[in-house]
């Protein structure tokens, strides 16, 4: 797996941000090894650039917003809205400003996170994941963001993959002593894909003991081009709603942004900080650790095949998106496991 990105991830959005992280001061990201800033005008309109000055190349990042707009930290030359250069220190006022811009991309802000895309006006015109935009305002309880050392189909594979749970974080999550029959039918739709998980009411581990109760449903998904969620239902009338974002900076480097929304249950942010936040943080280290060993065993040994079983059902068709993967989908979408 490398960094040759094939052309139709472009189309797709990706989370470059936290809303709050962009105001007027210009922040640089990377996304896809394309290096970009974002900023938002004194307007409040969002930008997304190429992270480079189109007079001397000099990264726009290390400019400074004006009334005008980002201005360039080398000559001065100053671009607004859509990336036009609207002022060029030292040309007569009697002169025209150059016909050029630093080169915008589309870019969008919902549920507190800043959304770009890369193929700009794309031939085809494609929204935001509906498992996003379908979830209820005011709902959101909490936003984090962080970064694994890990290609962007391992750290999917990681999150929607409950087989490790049990050894990478055993006790949290699952106990290996503790499994029980489960059923999981992966039906594919239009963007992606959902995971049903019948016949595990509840979980071994102590997160489920000290923050659930019993569950009528378990639903794991995935929308193309790095979202995917994880839905539980309960008996009470109440729903947790699990959303993590992947965003390649590089092959090698996954920008993470988690969300957690609460519908039907008391559960206000200061105490989801306070008592389970701290559980959490644990899990995503314990993540980060196992698919940085992933990479770096990968950089040893580069032409290593993976060997799968049909437990392994959510990596063929991850696999087929983003890596035009050529293997067959598996002949049965629906397996039994224990967890």
């Amino acid at each position: 797996m490398n960094g040759q990105w094939k052309p139709a991830v472009y189309t797709h959005w990706f989370v470059a941000a936290c809303s709050a992280d962009i105001r007027q001061k210009p922040v640089a990201v990377t996304v896809l090894d394309k290096p970009l800033v974002l900023v938002r005008l004194q307007s409040g309109e969002l930008l997304a650039l190429e992270d480079r000055c189109p007079h001397r190349q000099v990264p726009l990042s290390q400019g400074r917003m004006t009334a005008e707009g980002l201005q360039c930290p080398y000559h001065g030359w100053t671009f607004g809205s859509g990336g036009r250069c609207v002022k060029l220190p030292g040309l007569p006022s009697h002169a025209c400003l150059p016909q050029v811009g630093a080169r915008a991309f589309d870019v969008k802000e919902f549920d507190a996170l800043i959304w770009v895309r890369l193929a700009r006006h794309a031939d085809v015109e494609r929204e935001l994941p509906k498992l996003i935009t379908d979830l209820p305002a005011g709902s959101r309880r909490f936003l984090w963001q962080t970064r694994w050392s890990s290609h962007i189909v391992n750290a999917l594979e990681n999150f929607l993959d409950p087989l490790h749970t049990h050894f990478v974080h055993p006790g949290l999550v699952r106990k290996d002593n503790q499994r029980n029959s489960v059923e999981a039918l992966l039906t594919e739709t239009a963007d992606g894909f959902f995971v049903d998980y019948r016949g595990q009411l509840q979980q071994s581990g102590i997160l489920y003991r000290l923050f659930e109760s019993a569950r009528i449903s378990e639903r794991a998904y995935y929308a193309h081009a790095g979202s995917t969620q994880i839905e539980y239902r309960y008996q009470d009338g109440s729903i947790v709603r699990i959303s993590l974002h992947f965003t390649p900076q590089s092959a090698d480097v996954t920008h993470v942004f988690a969300t957690m929304h609460i519908e039907n249950r008391w559960a206000p942010a200061w105490l989801l900080r306070l008592l389970v936040w701290p559980f959490l943080k644990r899990v995503a280290s314990q993540d980060a650790q196992v698919l940085a060993l992933q990479t770096q065993n990968l950089q040893r040994f580069p032409d290593a095949r993976h060997a799968s079983t049909e437990l392994d059902l959510v990596r063929p068709y991850i696999e087929k998106f983003w890596l035009d993967s050529d293997s067959k989908l598996p002949q049965s979408n629906s397996i039994t496991l224990y967890l």
